[in-house]
């Protein structure tokens, strides 16, 4: 099975320091860079946009890992692409086209991955799956940073993996050392967490605890078969 990975979203970094806090993390332990793309229409909020992405893959030793979460994926995925992600995310629930977007961040030359919301049924990713490097289970309504974690979205990774899906399985929203170990049990391997990574006292510290509170909990977790 793929192997555990902490991605500190930059949604709750410091935007006046946004370089130092990437180094901050990456320093730290940081496996892959979260970036939140939010247009205020498929979401209701704004946040970072084409240059700022173009800024990051700069300064960025880590692999950006772009969440696209807009209502013209199809427009925007080979841009976002060729700005610096190394994985593009975007969500099933925003373009009747998902193929053609696949077929735009392959071309050029990004691992494509898939998001669902909440209330979005996994099936919805199974036409995909053969063509997606990672799937995205989002674990709070998408938006807006620090909200709860929702547990009932976790019987989801089952239905991936029991689909057959051996790529990344990453989970977002509400992710800390309360929450972390039972996504892994669930199948997650790949979590995105904000407020517990940069609001910690000790960044390098609760990377570490995040890791192997998923760790343990993905060594003690049933094959899937």
């Amino acid at each position: 099975m793929p192997p555990i990975r902490i991605a500190p979203s930059l949604l709750s970094a410091d935007f006046g320091r946004l370089a130092e806090e990437v180094r901050r993390v990456e320093d730290a332990g940081a496996d892959l860079l979260h970036v939140d793309v939010m247009d205020g229409h498929f979401v209701p909020n704004l946040t970072i946009g084409l240059p700022v992405v173009e800024a990051l893959k700069r300064v960025a030793k880590k692999p950006l890992d772009v969440h696209i979460m807009i209502s013209n994926p199809l427009e925007y995925a080979r841009r976002y692409v060729e700005a610096g992600a190394a994985g593009l995310t975007f969500h099933v629930e925003a373009t009747d086209r998902p193929d053609a977007v696949i077929d735009a961040i392959l071309a050029a030359g990004g691992r494509p991955a898939m998001s669902v919301n909440p209330e979005t049924p996994a099936e919805r990713l199974l036409p995909f799956l053969d063509r997606l490097a990672m799937v995205l289970v989002m674990s709070v309504r998408p938006g807006f940073g620090g909200q709860k974690f929702m547990p009932e979205v976790l019987p989801k990774f089952a239905r991936l993996r029991a689909a057959g899906f051996r790529g990344d399985l990453e989970i977002d929203g509400g992710i800390g050392p309360s929450t972390v170990a039972a996504a892994a049990a669930a199948g997650a391997n790949v979590f995105v967490a904000g407020s517990a990574v940069f609001g910690a006292a000790d960044v390098k510290a609760r990377i570490g605890e995040l890791r192997s509170g998923a760790e343990r909990a993905a060594a003690e977790r049933a094959p899937v078969r």
